[in-house]
Formats: structure tokens, C-alpha cells, sequence
């Protein structure tokens, strides 16, 4: 097979990235080693900057984000039995949130994929790149029993923290920054109608939760648990328990319990590989780097990564014009590396530490202190939870 662009991995990367190439009219396959089914129904992210919904919207591929989506004017931080909201638009000069679950933005670029796209091809697994330095690298993939090979002029690695891609860069290519935290969370869906209006940031004594939304009818909850948590320790009623303590306010409010359809536990590091580019092998997301997900930016950094590759393409293809293409690592590296750190300090703000002593406990609370009181505080963390800018 021949192609212009060879785009590894069938996640909301990939396909945006497909989409926006196809409407440039530049040629790509993509590769995706799962099913169809599999893809359009692993739970992820659902908080989508505004600087997201700009993007999908531009791409043609919102219409049931705009009819469905949850606009959310703020976040709620929870601590000493106090609730503090943080007013995005009056902060901000007006940006907004979104919910609107990672599924059923990956069942819509499907559907276009599909339906109007180049071609997207499931079960098909990436083996590896060869030749990423050359004019023509090279795809080995394996589908239906058999090896197959895909040529490119370019290469887009969009197969997350655990696929290929980032693994093709020749030894001594690249540096990787990382750091794991010595806790994880336990998430559950559940099918109740949100207990809040917007989410919910809680720091309780026993440690973090957090109250989110996938619909007007189904609530995503997380409380922070030890690495070695097995969900299955954790029965329905225990959680609920938890969850309600966390929340716990001095105020009239009450934590709707309700079903529970399924349990995860997830944990937590931040991870950044330097450069996102060998070659004419780009990366792109979770293939480059990952966040803990307190500050809502894994798929939103996905995001802004393929709007820059996309419009380093066209331009290169359109014009013959290099300057984007050439900076894209750069570029891309400057948003991740902001969005790491915000994603780190809203991590060691909330959740109760280990090993921590009294100090640390004084000092988040000076944090969370000092963001409810000053509004150049509670200024700095909307404008990085509703999205920085994006590059191009």
C-alpha cells in the first residue's frame, strides 16, 4: 500500500488527524489495531477546552457535540467542608468547558472517517516504522494473519503511551522525562443524574474526589486510592460511603448514589518525550506524552498537537512551505511542557500525600487558600484549565 500520510492509531489523535488532512485533500490510511467496537466504547476524557470544541467545530465533526455537549461555566474546589466556584467566563474573558465524553467524539470522526474519509482500517496492527529518516518510510502492519507493509511520506504516530511509534526512534533519537505518583484513582460510572451542576474538585482527609459527568443521566466519580487497588475491594456501598465523606460539605447537599455499570482504577504519572519528531516519524499525544488526569488535559493535548500537524502538512503540501513542519516538536513541546505543570500542581494541591507531615497539609491549604482569595490566583488556574491558547 501507498500513501501520503501513515497515521498509526484509530483514537480521537488519529482520526482528527485524518479528518483534517482529508479536508486539505492530502491522501492518509489509518492503522488501528483494535476493533471498531472496542475503540467507540473504551472510557477516557470527557472535559474538552474551549480551544477543543473550536477545533472539532472546524473540522466538521460537532454537530452532536453542540447539540449534546454539557457547557460548563466553572469548577467547584471543595476543602474543610467549605465550596469555593471558579468563575471561568468572568476570569477569562469569557471561555467555556464542555463535556462530552471521549466515545462519542471517536464514534463521530468514525462515522465521517467512514463515511466521506480516506481509508481507516481496524485490527490492523502497526508493527513498526522503518526507514523513519528517508523520503519513503515504512509501516510494517499485520492484519487479517498477514504482514503487509504501508509506504508513506510521512509518518504520524498517534498509538498512545504503549504503542509503537515512540519505540521506532532510534536509540540516542530522543530524552524522555517521567515521574510516577505514589497514588492512583478508582473511577466508576454510574447511572444517576450528576449531584452538581459542574464538577466537583474535592480534598477530603482521607483524599481526593472528584465528581464529574458524562450526561444529564450518567455521573463519572473518582476517588484517589493506593497504587495496588484492586477494584474489586471496593463494593458499591464502601464507595458511595467514601465518595460522600470527600464531599462532604457544611451546607445543604446530598450525593446521589445510583448503579454502578463499571470500575477502574488508573494511575498516575507524567511522562514527556523529547523531541515528538525523527525524521519523517511525527508523534502525536499520548505517544509523546501523558498527564495525570487532575487538570483535564490528555485529550486536549492530543488535540492541539494534530491541529499543528495538520497545518504543517497542508501548508508543506498546499504552498511547499516547511517553517511549521520543521518547528512542530518545538511548538507542540511548549503547551505540553504548561500543561504538565499545571497538571502537577493541581495533582499535589489536592490529593493527600503519603508520606506527607502536617507541613504539607498546611501548605496545600495555603494553595487552596490563596487561589479562593485572590482573583489573580483563581485567574491563573482558569485560564490553564480552560486551555492555553492554542499554537497555530
Amino acid at each position: 500500500m501507498r500513501t501520503t500520510v501513515g497515521i498509526i492509531g484509530g483514537g480521537p489523535a488519529g482520526l482528527l488527524l485524518a479528518r483534517l488532512l482529508h479536508r486539505a485533500g492530502i491522501d492518509c490510511v489509518v492503522l488501528e489495531a483494535r476493533t471498531r467496537e472496542y475503540v467507540e466504547h473504551r472510557q477516557r476524557a470527557g472535559m474538552l477546552e474551549q480551544g477543543t470544541v473550536d477545533a472539532l467545530r472546524e473540522a466538521g465533526a460537532a454537530e452532536r457535540l453542540t447539540a449534546e455537549g454539557l457547557v460548563h461555566q466553572g469548577i467547584e474546589l471543595r476543602f474543610d467542608r467549605e465550596r469555593h466556584h471558579i468563575d471561568f467566563p468572568s476570569l477569562t474573558g469569557g471561555r467555556t468547558v464542555t463535556i462530552y465524553a471521549q466515545t462519542e467524539i471517536v464514534k463521530d470522526l468514525v462515522a465521517l472517517q467512514l463515511a466521506e474519509g480516506p481509508p481507516l482500517l481496524f485490527e490492523a496492527e502497526a508493527l513498526a516504522v522503518a526507514k523513519p529518516e528517508s523520503d519513503e518510510p515504512v509501516v510494517r502492519f499485520r492484519r487479517e494473519g498477514r504482514e503487509q507493509t504501508l509506504t508513506c511520506d510521512w509518518v504520524a504516530g498517534c498509538d498512545g503511551f504503549h504503542g509503537i511509534s515512540r519505540d521506532s526512534f532510534p536509540a540516542g533519537a530522543g530524552r524522555s522525562y517521567g515521574h510516577d505518583y505514589p497514588y492512583s484513582w478508582l473511577g466508576i460510572l454510574a447511572e444517576v443524574p450528576p449531584s452538581c451542576n459542574e464538577l466537583i474538585y474535592a480534598r477530603g482527609e482521607s483524599g481526593f474526589a472528584l465528581h464529574s459527568m458524562r450526561s444529564p443521566a450518567v455521573s463519572r466519580l473518582y476517588l484517589q486510592v493506593p497504587v495496588d487497588t484492586d477494584p474489586d475491594d471496593w463494593p458499591d456501598d464502601r464507595i458511595w460511603d467514601e465518595l460522600a465523606a470527600r464531599f462532604a460539605i457544611d451546607a445543604d447537599w446530598t450525593l446521589r448514589r445510583g448503579p454502578i455499570t463499571a470500575k477502574s482504577v488508573t494511575p498516575m504519572r507524567s511522562y514527556v518525550h523529547e523531541p515528538m519528531r525523527h525524521g519523517r516519524l511525527l508523534l502525536a499525544g499520548d505517544a509523546a506524552h501523558i498527564v495525570p488526569p487532575t487538570g483535564a488535559k490528555g485529550l486536549n493535548l492530543a488535540v492541539s498537537d494534530v491541529r499543528v500537524l495538520g497545518r504543517a502538512l497542508a501548508a508543506l503540501y498546499r504552498t511547499g512551505d516547511t517553517q511549521l513542519l520543521d518547528g512542530y516538536s518545538e511548538l507542540c513541546l511548549q503547551r505540553v511542557w504548561q500543561a504538565t505543570r499545571f497538571s502537577d500542581d493541581m495533582t499535589r494541591m489536592l490529593h493527600a500525600q503519603p508520606n506527607g507531615d502536617a507541613f504539607d497539609d498546611r501548605m496545600q491549604l495555603a494553595r487552596l487558600r490563596r487561589i479562593t482569595a485572590s482573583r489573580h490566583a483563581a485567574a491563573e488556574l482558569a485560564a490553564n484549565y480552560s486551555g492555553l491558547p492554542l499554537p497555530v
